[in-house]
């Protein structure tokens, strides 16, 4: 279990930050890049969560906000051993295949998708596409890290599918779809 007594320790305050092997990389590198982002997809995702009325949805949105904690973990041990133990915490194939259920499930309540939409209708909707938009910045620095860096494929997966996650719950808040606010490309020319 974390225990932080001190929220300070002054031992960032020349531009680094301390990795979970010990190590000490510059704030703006790219593996602080994406942990960033996912802190940033989890902040939106607690946004999102304060307009859920449904408890099993609430507990969704907590799980995943869990898991990109597990994912900044991962995104923090640099190396190329992507096994999971009792002192390394690894995204798995279980968390993704969660999100790919969750997913399905979701789609099977929804009317069929005939035009892209825009992020929003309902307050529920529009925060969830926020925390998809959030989700997918996320991606995009992880898979920028992975360029250049080994990154577990299991946390590219995981951040790849949250982010469609997030979107069949925001048509999900919309009345199934019904609410979906549709694209008309060219409408204001």
């Amino acid at each position: 279990m974390v225990k932080l007594n001190k929220i300070y320790t002054r031992t960032g305050d020349d531009g680094t930050t301390g990795l979970v092997d010990g190590s000490r990389v510059a704030k703006h590198a790219a593996r602080m890049e994406a942990i960033g982002a996912v802190d940033e997809a989890n902040s939106a995702l607690g946004f999102a969560a304060l307009a859920v009325d449904d408890e099993g949805q609430a507990a969704a949105l907590t799980r995943m906000q869990n898991d990109l904690f597990d994912l900044g973990a991962d995104i923090a041990t640099p190396g190329d051993d992507f096994e999971p133990s009792e002192m390394v915490l690894r995204i798995v194939a279980g968390q993704v295949d969660w999100l790919e259920r969750t997913i399905d499930t979701a789609n099977e309540r929804l009317e069929p998708l005939t035009s892209f939409i825009l992020p929003g209708g309902s307050e529920l909707a529009a925060r969830m596409h926020l925390a998809r938009a959030s989700a997918r910045r996320a991606e995009r620095a992880l898979t920028a890290l992975a360029a250049s860096e080994p990154v577990n494929p299991q946390a590219l997966a995981y951040i790849n599918r949250l982010s469609d996650c997030l979107f069949v719950l925001a048509r999900l808040a919309n009345d199934g779809g019904k609410g979906d606010v549709k694209w008309v490309p060219g409408a204001s020319r």
